[in-house]
């Protein structure tokens, strides 16, 4: 059930940097009409795209680390014994734990001076606290991801109990 529920999320956070992806490209061509036809650019115009880019990324990777479709070297771990792979896959979550962990406070502690000190972007005014807590965002959901999937690793097998009724 959790599962499924994840997955809905990760699929409408995948409709949503899908959408935000559709209006940065929409953002462009309206500055490219601007600037060539009326002589006129929307200055905040590439900085909301690079924010854009940036959320795009750091919450991109929450999907593709649920779906555990990182990029690996995995040349020589696929030879080798299903003991050693499996030993390989624990520590690849424990460094993913503890490095999103370490990002993920170093990000979350920015982001609240960001807020704190009201920082704006510099043509588009928009509160920086966003964009850096894209990144907290994205660094602490790749950690509950991870924290999910370890859990699901160590849960013993459920086996489906007989009914009351079965012989």
């Amino acid at each position: 059930m959790i599962d499924k529920c994840i997955d809905r999320a990760a699929r409408a956070l995948e409709l949503a940097l899908a959408l935000g992806f559709l209006f940065a490209i929409l953002l462009n061509f309206a500055n490219v009409v601007g600037r060539y036809v009326f002589g006129r650019s929307l200055l905040w115009a590439d900085e909301i795209q690079i924010f854009i880019m940036i959320a795009m990324t750091f919450l991109g990777a929450v999907v593709v680390t649920w779906r555990r479709a990182h990029l690996r070297m995995d040349a020589l771990s696929r030879i080798m014994p299903a003991r050693a792979q499996s030993l390989l896959r624990a520590l690849e979550l424990g460094a993913m734990l503890v490095l999103c962990g370490f990002v993920f406070s170093l990000a979350q502690d920015y982001t609240s001076r960001m807020f704190s000190f009201g920082k704006t972007s510099d043509t588009a005014g928009l509160p920086m606290w966003i964009p850096h807590g894209s990144i907290a965002l994205g660094f602490g959901l790749i950690f509950l991801v991870c924290c999910w999937h370890v859990f699901r690793a160590v849960k013993p097998a459920s086996t489906p109990t007989p009914s009351k009724g079965a012989r």
